[in-house]
């Protein structure tokens, strides 16, 4: 595999990953893009959801199609307009680029653009290669102070800033994180940041809960064979009898925003990040009734910059997010490949997994 130029990791079919040439490094840049050695790729349960289904929602692969979008990597060349970037500059790489041209994008929400070109969402490869071409303006320079690990992990970290945008995260508010995984850690993390005085997170995996603990949650609890009355009750003695003014919902499953919506308190705000479901039925009436404010989260915009800032002035720790580790230094071994992504999608005491491309000294 080392010999070919630019190999990277295609998804065929149904558990079906196979290393394969990826010839786009033969193709001339575009004025203003720049051409990236990639450094690092984190393993998304979109990525592993893709694998198992080959499909999430309308977003259907029916051709072989390169994986992975949380990413970061080394500028190895820049188009002729390109003046904010030099070879060498190291880069977290925001993986969605919209049209620029639409209403939406006009109007500063370009990440609900139609038109949206996003990594690893069919038909737009993704980033699980030797190199990829990007457009410079969606490539944000890191600091010394970064690791490239920590670069790809500002993809993941932006949900939770537009998260806490959306629901106005801010000092001195208590707020419900429900579920552990890699999004509601994150979240966690964020809220804090923007200075939530008290933070509940709740998951059925005492193991990711341990992480929310050395992470400095406020409150962690283990909700297996809880009812949602239970649940409810127990989120609210935590924060000294007070409901959440923010709930953010990170499963998307009916049971679960049940829970957000009940426990949330009046005049307060849940947001759905999770998309578990399709469809739900939710008892929205009496949240209405009690002006309890639903935000849908749709990825992020506008928020890399921010990320890079947290991560770099240490305001948030992602590393213990990062929990196994792939080397493809010494190239794109499928069996590490396909390793990795079983751990991601069967090992409970997973939270990130993150594929190294180069090594300490390339950094």
């Amino acid at each position: 595999f080392s010999l070919m130029e630019n190999p990277a990791a295609w998804l065929y079919g149904v558990d079906d990953i196979r290393v394969e040439p990826y010839h786009q490094s033969d193709i001339t840049l575009g004025p203003d893009e720049v051409k990236i050695r990639i450094g690092s790729v984190g393993i998304c349960g979109s990525d592993v959801h893709y694998l198992k289904h080959m499909r999430i929602g309308d977003f259907v692969v029916n051709e072989p199609m390169i994986i992975g979008h949380e990413s970061s990597g080394i500028i190895s060349d820049v188009g002729s307009n390109v003046k904010n970037l030099k070879v060498g500059d190291r880069v977290a790489i925001e993986p969605g680029v919209p049209c620029r041209c639409c209403n939406l994008c006009k109007t500063g929400m370009y990440n609900l653009c139609e038109k949206m070109a996003f990594f690893a969402t069919p038909p737009v490869h993704g980033s699980l290669s030797k190199f990829i071409s990007h457009p410079a303006d969606f490539c944000f320079r890191i600091p010394d102070t970064m690791t490239l690990d920590e670069a790809a992990m500002c993809e993941p970290v932006s949900v939770g800033i537009h998260a806490c945008r959306r629901a106005s995260v801010q000092a001195g508010m208590k707020v419900a994180i429900l579920g552990a995984g890699p999004i509601g850690l994150v979240t966690m993390l964020v809220a804090k940041a923007f200075g939530a005085s008290q933070v509940v997170v709740t998951d059925l995996s005492e193991q990711r809960l341990d992480i929310a603990r050395k992470l400095e949650a406020g409150f962690c609890l283990n909700v297996t064979g809880l009812s949602s009355s239970e649940v409810s009750q127990q989120i609210i003695e935590r924060l000294g009898n007070r409901k959440p003014d923010v709930t953010m919902d990170c499963c998307g499953f009916a049971s679960s925003m049940k829970i957000a919506l009940k426990v949330a308190a009046s005049g307060g705000k849940v947001c759905l990040i999770g998309m578990g479901q399709a469809e739900m039925n939710l008892p929205i009436v009496s949240a209405a009734a009690r002006e309890v404010d639903i935000f849908g989260v749709f990825r992020y915009r506008n928020t890399y910059q921010l990320a890079i800032n947290l991560i770099s002035s240490k305001k948030i720790d992602i590393k213990p997010l990062v929990t196994d580790k792939l080397s493809l230094v010494d190239g794109f071994c499928i069996e590490k490949i396909k390793e990795g992504f079983r751990k991601a999608e069967t090992s409970k005491g997973s939270i990130k997994v993150m594929f190294g491309l180069l090594e300490e000294g390339e950094k």
